[in-house]
This record gives structure tokens, sequence and C-alpha cells, in this order.
């Protein structure tokens, strides 16, 4: 009779895989405290701090791109997704005169680019600043509010239900909870509101993306012309 043969032991230990909700939770948390920070620093440290934040959270959006598997192409929503950006950019400017501010997470800082007294220095910052509001803060605040939040008050094992798909309960909390992240709260809630239906007509994450970007865009240059610096 042959002796057993012994089962091979392996030295590799299984490791679970990352939680699915950190690539989506991870880059705005990050982003809300390096926010919060900003205010508790001199002004004059705003620059550097500004630059460390998109840094830290365009590396993390890197980090995490397996969840950009949500951002699907589809060049056939673009034409909608500019014009809700546009209305949303005037529904932002309108409603904010009309309300005053809550800041539940903090004060804008407010800074104004025109005490940098470098010009290069100057330009390099509003274009960095400019690339955050219109890029980084898109991808970033629609992964999380209507990718994953939307779809995970709607149902924790949010990953098998369609983009677009959420309950009229999700709906509402994350527009009000969208609304009170920002210190113009009662535009902040319609334009959750109004990004959320895109989402649910569209099914389709990128057309928000664009929809935020087109918002954000117009704003920053609505900042740079009239001087509104305590949009930023």
């Amino acid at each position: 009779m042959e002796p057993e043969t012994p089962q091979e032991e392996t030295n590799h230990e299984v490791r679970p895989a990352p939680r699915l909700w950190m690539g989506y939770v991870i880059p705005m948390v990050a982003f809300v405290l390096l926010t919060a920070g900003e205010g508790m620093l001199p002004k004059s440290w705003y620059l550097g701090l500004y630059t460390a934040k998109a840094c830290v959270t365009a590396a993390l959006l890197i980090l995490y791109r397996s969840v950009w598997k949500d951002i699907r192409p589809d060049w056939r929503v673009l034409p909608i997704a500019i014009l809700v950006g546009i209305a949303v950019f005037f529904e932002w400017i309108f409603v904010d005169r009309i309300t005053p501010h809550f800041a539940l997470l903090g004060a804008r800082t407010g800074f104004d680019p025109n005490t940098i007294q470098e010009p290069l220095l100057r330009v390099c910052f509003v274009a960095v600043r400019l690339t955050g509001l219109a890029i980084l803060v898109p991808i970033m605040e629609e992964l999380f509010w209507r990718s994953f939040l939307l779809r995970w008050l709607t149902d924790p094992d949010f990953a098998k239900i369609p983009m677009g798909t959420f309950s009229w309960g999700a709906f509402a909390m994350v527009a009000g909870a969208f609304g009170l992240a920002h210190p113009e709260w009662l535009a902040g809630i319609l334009c959750g509101v109004i990004y959320s239906l895109l989402l649910r007509k569209t099914k389709s994450l990128l057309a928000c993306i664009v929809a935020h970007a087109v918002t954000n865009l117009a704003l920053g240059i609505y900042i740079l012309g009239t001087h509104q610096w305590y949009f930023w």
C-alpha cells in the first residue's frame, strides 16, 4: 500500500476584497475633511492647502478607479446634460440671492487670487482651482451622491441596482443632504433634485457628471468675471 500524499500547504493568505463602498466614500470624506481644515488655518495658506487637497482627491480617485465603471460612455446624453448644467447654474445664482447661507459643514474660504503677487503663480492657481471645481468635484460628488448613496439608501446591496433606479425616499434624503452640504443650502437642494431627476431619465451617471461640470465651470467663470469670491 502506498503512503498517502500529504496535502500541499500554501503560504498564501486569502485576503478579502476591499469593501465596494470605499471607492465611492473615501475620496468624498477626504475632500470634506480637508475642506473643513482650510477654515481652521490662516487664509494665507489657502493656495497650498487647496492644491494639496486637489492632489489628494485626484490620487484617491485614481486609487479607487474600479468604481469608474459606473461612468459609461453615452454621447447621446450630452445635449440634455449641458442644458441641465446651464439651467442649474442660473438656478444657483438666483436662489442664492434670496436665501441666507447655512454653513453646516463650514463656510467657504472666499479666496481672492488677485492677492497672489506673482502673475505666473496666480494663473497656475486659477487653473488648479478651476480643474478642481469643474473636473474633480463633479466626478467625486456624482460617484458618491448619485451612484452610491442614492442606490445604497434604496437597497444596501446597491451594486445590483441599475443606474438611475432609486426609491423616492432615497431621492428626498440625498437631495436634502446634498443641499445641507453646501452653504447655499436651498440652491443645493434644488440642484440635487435636478441632477437626480436627470439620472432617472437618462440612466447615465455620465450625464450627471457632465451637467455638474458645466454648472461648476460656468460658476467658476462667473466668479472670475464678477469677483464674487464667496462662491469658492
